[in-house]
């Protein structure tokens, strides 16, 4: 069961980030005091586990963070941690991880994030990529360069245009923007304490936030990828630092301890597609989470899928016969807007589709879906404990 879910505002990465002084692990901690602040009633010595998920694994991201987090974070020594790597999709894996672990009986109480400051470790840097992989042309010498990735999903599918990311990328800000003034993202956002030149400050709000997005200023961006390409800053998610943090329970323990879960795991799936169009990934991975589950595309009613590029979603949608414009997808806008801190995204996702499922009892089932770096995608297929048939029948 997903009980809870918080995240730090996401910040622009870089010297003129809101958390270009502040510590990565000092961002999921501060993710994790948040969540253990709204339960309150969950004993920290219950915790099973923890797994933070982080890319770049180095410096302040580095030294076993589960297990240096929780420590920070004032969990009793006895609570162990670990980190996972599984790039963008580090805290879906966190969470699919420990949340099997509640399913086969080892855990009852697990806390589940990611944290990823892309001003301080950029995607890869430092590492050594083992020479095979370009000797034996394993994979193409710009396997790695993502918006070059993007660009190739625009050669293979002709109708997804320049102009179709775009109008979809204007819409994530749009809706954002509108989420924003309706009060809905603020609640499952943990202040952070930042410091600048001209001060101390407080972190309230995503930093990316460009709510006066037009087409005709989308279409003057450059194209840095490929001369007259398609992809820009502007249909493309941009750096960002942040952090999540997430609380999953077993059936018991909700039951003992009171808890209200918000949604309940029904099948999870990862797939790996050529890392060169490594936005593919979500179209196997839902495929075969929909197999696992017993459920066809259509059972859907709600979908998170992460903006790393537009014309990634698109890919997506495409593939499953759903329009650009669909009020089911992305509801209140998404990495686009939002900012996309690689391993942190995973549980952004299930945050956002937990709280449209309260407003939703109509709608059964919903999915969190991205696309990994080095060819990967996941899904994760959630159920609604609000849902209601006699609600579904109106709808």
């Amino acid at each position: 069961m997903f009980v809870d879910g918080v995240r730090t505002p996401f910040g622009r990465a870089g010297e003129k980030g809101q958390y270009w002084n502040t510590r990565a692990d000092d961002l999921v901690v501060k993710a994790m005091i948040g969540l253990l602040e709204r339960n309150p009633q969950v004993p920290k010595d219950r915790i099973d586990d923890v797994a933070i998920a982080a890319t770049t694994q180095q410096g302040d991201q580095g030294l076993t963070l589960g297990r240096t987090a929780a420590l920070l974070a004032g969990l009793p020594k006895s609570v162990p941690g670990f980190a996972i790597d599984r790039m963008c999709a580090g805290a879906m894996t966190s969470v699919t991880t420990l949340g099997s672990g509640i399913a086969f009986g080892a855990y009852d109480l697990v806390i589940a994030g990611g944290v990823e400051h892309m001003g301080r470790h950029p995607m890869g840097f430092g590492a050594d990529p083992n020479p095979r992989f370009l000797s034996e042309k394993m994979v193409a010498e710009d396997a790695l360069n993502m918006g070059m990735t993007a660009e190739r999903i625009h050669d293979r599918f002709p109708a997804l245009t320049k102009e179709r990311s775009d109008r979809f990328a204007m819409r994530s800000q749009h809706k954002l923007a509108a989420a924003y003034d309706a009060g809905k993202i603020q609640p499952d956002l943990v202040p952070v304490a930042i410091r600048s030149e001209s001060g101390w400050g407080l972190a309230t709000q995503d930093e990316g936030m460009r709510p006066q997005t037009t087409m005709e200023g989308l279409a003057t961006l450059k194209t840095p990828f490929r001369p007259h390409g398609r992809v820009t800053a502007g249909n493309s998610s941009p750096l960002t630092d942040g952090a999540t943090a997430s609380l999953l329970a077993s059936t018991d323990a909700v039951k003992e301890l009171g808890l209200t879960p918000k949604m309940r795991m029904v099948s999870f799936a990862f797939a790996g597609v050529e890392p060169e169009i490594m936005g593919l990934g979500p179209v196997p991975s839902t495929e075969k989470a929909l197999r696992k589950a017993g459920l066809s595309i259509d059972d859907i009613g709600l979908f998170e899928l992460n903006e790393a590029f537009a014309i990634q979603v698109l890919s997506f949608l495409d593939h499953f016969g759903i329009d650009d414009d669909d009020p089911r997808v992305n509801q209140w806008g998404g990495a686009i807007a939002i900012g996309h801190p690689l391993a942190a995204s995973g549980v952004r996702l299930m945050i956002q589709l937990a709280r449209q499922f309260e407003e939703h009892p109509e709608v059964r089932y919903g999915i969190t879906a991205m696309c990994v770096g080095l060819g990967q995608g996941g899904t994760v297929i959630w159920e609604n404990p609000n849902y209601d048939k006699r609600a579904a029948r109106k709808g």
